[in-house]
Formats: C-alpha cells, sequence, structure tokens
C-alpha cells in the first residue's frame, strides 16, 4: 500500500515522501495515528504544496539545530553524585538527569533526543551524543564527580 508520510518515521521513510509499507501497518499504525495519509490523486496532489511548506520548516529547524550544536559543543555538564570508595555510583546517571542538567544551564532538550546506551554507573567523563535532527547529532561532555 503506499501511502504519503506526514512525519519522519524512523526506519520507514521521511516526511512528505511517498513509502509503500504493508496494509496492516498502514492501516493498524501509520493512519490512525495521523503519521500517513493514503497515496489519492488528491492527497497527492496536496503533497507538493506540502513540500513547499516543509521545505521552509526543516531550513528553520535545521539553522536552530545548528546553533544548539555550537552551544552544545562548547558546554561541559558537570553532575555530582554520592559514591563509593572505588568510583562507583550509589545509584546511576540516565538521560533524564542530563536532559535536568542542561535545562539547568537554559538548554532545552528533550530526554529521549538524548541517546545515553545504558546509564552511567561511575565516575568520570563521558562523551554522550544528543540526536538534535535525525542527520545532526553532537557529543556532550558529562562529568561525574563525587559529592
Amino acid at each position: 500500500m503506499d501511502v504519503i508520510l506526514r512525519q519522519d518515521v524512523e526506519r520507514v521513510g521521511q516526511a512528505w515522501s511517498v513509502v509503500k509499507v504493508k496494509p496492516g501497518y498502514a492501516r493498524n499504525f501509520l493512519l490512525p495515528q495521523g503519521l500517513a495519509m493514503p497515496a489519492t490523486e488528491r492527497n497527492l496532489s496536496r503533497l507538493e504544496t506540502e513540500r513547499a511548506v516543509q521545505a521552509a520548516r526543516v531550513a528553520k529547524e535545521r539553522a536552530a539545530a545548528e546553533a544548539m550544536q555550537g552551544r552544545l559543543n562548547a558546554l561541559s555538564v558537570t553532575l555530582p553524585r554520592p559514591s563509593g570508595a572505588e568510583g562507583r555510583l550509589f545509584g546511576s546517571v540516565t538521560n533524564e538527569d542530563i536532559a535536568q542538567a542542561l535545562q539547568a544551564q537554559g538548554i532545552t532538550i528533550d530526554k529521549r533526543k538524548i541517546l545515553l546506551a545504558e546509564p552511567i554507573k561511575e565516575l568520570g567523563v563521558y562523551l554522550v551524543p544528543v540526536k538534535l535532527t535525525q542527520e545532526l547529532k553532537v557529543d556532550v561532555k558529562i562529568l561525574v564527580v563525587k559529592s
């Protein structure tokens, strides 16, 4: 089944592109969630106008993401945590903790955009990737120190 994606869908395609998906996936997930619309003649003609609007929006978001990338490259976040004698933390540092620390420094980033593979459980310096856009990622320097 051919559908027109309204938003970027991971492993399927980018917004305002026509993709072929299985009918059940379109019928049960993409269409009810508002992520896609059927690829009819009327919707295909609407697609052309929406692409122009989307291109302008993407350019604006990319400029904002590049500005944010500059701020994040120059930033290092220090997180004081209680730890044992060998440097193991009494708990862990999660992507939510990093998002709150960035929020305290005036940078708002959704915790789902912080790509922490697993929680940090030891003291040290870490480079944590942050996904600003689908193509643009930046590493943020995280210092976990003993409190």
